[in-house]
């Protein structure tokens, strides 16, 4: 009896070790899907946010007409509505549609941004930035209008790439319209050199690039994009992928590389300061 029971013991004990170990297998498995979908989530959640910004009217809750559009120093493309970033003549351009409080754009420009300007630097692209203002319209507030208004301001004294840099390393939670302020606008300028003047605070406070903004975001709404971050290179689209293939810092430059095979690289240009 007293063998029974001992058998009877150990044959509960391997149970138990085996459902302990099942369980640490699944703990492993529910850990890996995390971090999997963590990384994902920098190239698919795109789609998702697009999927909602296709469903919403993106506005910032005021009047595109309000006042005339005041194009920033040096922006070009149709109706002005382009800053660029990098050498006129490069053989390639990026084009970047983007919002300053929207979460995926700041994956975007965090994974990619050093890639972004050693392009830039070398000749190979140039970077053209559209701004939209999809968050203020689905969540309310006005920190994508202010922080792209600022970001026009910096672009009137040549500071638009270093300020823009700023502006997403320290973007608030997406619900918190911590850019709807002047004075945090203003606070961060002050990382970059030279940008906190009389002028730029009072561009910023005056809102003079506001109805510029509000024309860009009806450029974007009336564009057949899918939401922000969209990213296409020479006029395909390449976020999240080009084709078949995810977009990714080596993909990214051999695409670029693929694009401007046999072609002269544009004048080098330095890195952006204060980036």
């Amino acid at each position: 009896m007293s063998e029974k029971n001992e058998q009877g013991k150990r044959a509960a004990r391997e149970r138990l070790v085996q459902q302990r170990e099942r369980e640490r297998a699944g703990e492993r498995r529910r850990r890996t899907l995390i971090v999997a979908a963590a990384v994902v989530g920098v190239l698919g959640l795109a789609a998702v946010v697009g999927v909602i910004a296709a469903n919403t009217n993106g506005k910032s809750g005021k009047s595109d007409t309000a006042g005339p559009a005041v194009v920033p120093s040096g922006a070009t493309g149709k109706d002005g509505l382009a800053i660029r970033v990098g050498a006129d003549d490069a053989p390639s351009t990026l084009t970047i549609w983007e919002d300053f409080r929207c979460p995926v754009c700041a994956q975007f420009e965090n994974a990619f941004r050093d890639t972004i300007h050693q392009l830039e630097s070398t000749g190979q692209i140039k970077t053209e930035y559209h701004l939209a203002t999809i968050i203020d319209g689905n969540l309310g507030g006005s920190g994508s209008l202010r922080a792209a208004n600022a970001a026009a301001c910096a672009q009137d004294v040549g500071k638009f790439s270093a300020y823009h840099d700023v502006l997403y390393r320290n973007q608030p939670q997406e619900a918190d319209d911590a850019f709807g302020d002047n004075d945090k606008l203003i606070e961060l300028s002050g990382k970059v050199p030279g940008l906190d003047t009389p002028a730029f605070r009072s561009c910023v406070n005056d809102g003079k690039h506001d109805s510029w903004v509000r024309k860009s975001n009806t450029a974007f709404q009336n564009g057949g994009f899918q939401g922000t971050p969209t990213a296409l290179l020479n006029g395909e689209p390449i976020f999240p992928k080009k084709g078949d293939e995810p977009i990714t810092v080596a993909n990214l430059k051999k695409w670029v590389a693929e694009a401007n095979k046999g072609k002269k690289p544009g004048t080098a240009t330095p890195a952006p300061s204060g980036s």
